[in-house]
């Protein structure tokens, strides 16, 4: 999807072009993923030939609350999947039809995102932060897996501050000009 838009709309910066990517990834992954997590609760507890339970349980291995269904986990995917998913799609839109909105958006979407990841974070910690089967899991799915939610949403969040300021500067002087 991504390339096909990219293809159709050549003054794209190549920084826009990868933050597409980044959207339309972390938006499906978001709705398809987290969205049957949070909207399938038995998904652990039968066998199932569906693909995405076999996904679920794996990453259990990492954070076992996952199949304890914790509330706090079920609340974070929930809204994540219900609300931040769809977001970042419209973020690829905004970014590929240069939409006026397009930075807020991305800056609104990657502050729910990092508040999402500090709440998963935090509520571990919380809880003792003993989840894990093994160290290999521990690093693998709960640290490895989740940390490109905490650096890619802050470097769009630095991003779009930086363009947000500047474009408010510009009007700025504008305003000082015509006076």
């Amino acid at each position: 999807m991504s390339l096909f838009i990219q293809g159709r709309i050549r003054k794209i910066t190549k920084v826009d072009r990868l933050l597409m990517c980044w959207w339309i990834f972390t938006g499906l992954t978001h709705i398809i993923l987290e969205g049957y997590f949070a909207f399938t609760p038995e998904f652990y507890k039968v066998t199932t030939p569906h693909y995405l339970a076999e996904v679920w349980k794996e990453y259990s291995k990492g954070d076992s609350r996952y199949v304890a269904r914790a509330s706090d986990v079920v609340s974070v995917e929930g809204i994540t999947a219900a609300i931040e998913g769809p977001a970042c799609l419209l973020a690829v839109y905004a970014i590929a039809s240069k939409k006026s909105y397009s930075y807020v958006l991305q800056l609104a979407i990657s502050l729910g995102q990092l508040y999402g990841t500090v709440v998963y974070f935090v509520t571990a910690v919380l809880d003792g932060d003993n989840f894990a089967t093994s160290p290999f899991y521990y690093y693998a799915y709960y640290v490895f897996a989740n940390m490109w939610w905490v650096i890619i949403p802050t470097s769009i969040v630095v991003r779009c501050w930086k363009k947000i300021c500047a474009a408010v500067q510009v009007q700025e002087l504008k305003r000082t000009k015509t006076r």
